[in-house]
């Protein structure tokens, strides 16, 4: 007897909707305009968990994707602290990124296009070469009390 180890997916249409209009660097407004709806209607989708197959269709047709791709997006816990953690400026430009690992800033307003990973590994070997340096002084140390 096989057993199938299925594991349930972590989809928030609302979430993926903001994360594609983000990603495309759309404000609620112009989508709500192009649309047809209220800026507060968008907001008000981009908070529910599970969005009407007819709503989803619209919104795809909006941002120009598949409809699948709203449906089936899963949530990354990193890509949720990062986009939580945009601040903007008084032109309401994004500007910085603060996670709870760093500080990312770009200084002239224009848009940022890194990598997340490949941020986390930096940040991930500046860590590893602290802890490496500390490992040192302490081996120092212990060697010089002996």
């Amino acid at each position: 007897m096989e057993s199938v180890n299925k594991r349930e997916k972590n989809t928030h249409h609302g979430h993926a909707v903001r994360r594609i209009r983000n990603s495309m660097g759309i404000k609620q407004e112009a989508l709500a305009t192009d649309m047809g709806i209220t800026q507060s209607l968008v907001s008000f989708y981009e908070q529910k968990k599970e969005i009407e197959s007819d709503m989803i269709e619209k919104f795809a047709r909006a941002l120009n994707v598949s409809s699948e791709l709203i449906k089936e997006l899963e949530e990354d816990p990193l890509t949720i602290i990062i986009e939580n953690n945009i601040f903007e400026n008084e032109n309401n430009k994004d500007t910085s990124i603060t996670t709870n690992i760093g500080n990312y800033s770009v200084e002239d307003n224009s848009v940022s296009n890194f990598n997340p990973v490949d941020k986390i590994v930096e940040l991930f070997e500046k860590l590893l070469e602290k802890e490496q340096e500390k490992i040192a002084l302490l081996e120092k140390l212990l060697k010089d009390k002996k």
